[in-house]
């Protein structure tokens, strides 16, 4: 018997769609990154480039990861991760990142977020 009489079929199903979407994700943006990567020499990124690293892909993951423990947690790193990457953006360049893909790639932070939700206590 599940400890909180809150959780439902569709928690538990949103649950597991946002952990292995989540694999997904980090192993699209795996691929992306060892697929380019010339190991022979050093990365070399400009400071700019630094700061959006850092926000997207490796903040969206992190948050994706600690999402398995923690769906409350992990959504909002992962949101917030997005959220300055897009803003971070919008100084560096002056417009948004174009295309939906960047959204599709923190969806499963989103599905944390809606699990964490449909179950936080009722008294928060």
């Amino acid at each position: 018997m599940d400890p909180n009489p809150k959780t439902t079929r569709v928690t538990r199903i949103l649950r597991w769609a946002a952990r292995g979407l989540s694999l997904v994700s980090i192993g699209f943006l795996l691929l992306f990154f060892f697929g380019e990567a010339d190991f022979s020499q050093p990365l070399q990124l400009t400071p700019q480039e630094w700061v959006l690293v850092a926000f997207f892909p490796i903040g969206v993951v992190a948050g994706m990861v600690l999402g398995w423990w923690r769906e409350g947690a992990g959504s909002l790193v992962s949101l917030a991760a997005l959220l300055a990457f897009f803003i971070a953006d919008l100084m560096f360049t002056g417009t948004f990142p174009g295309g939906p893909f960047f959204l599709l790639f923190t969806l499963p932070g989103f599905l944390f977020g809606t699990v964490w939700l449909l179950e936080k206590p009722e008294s928060i």
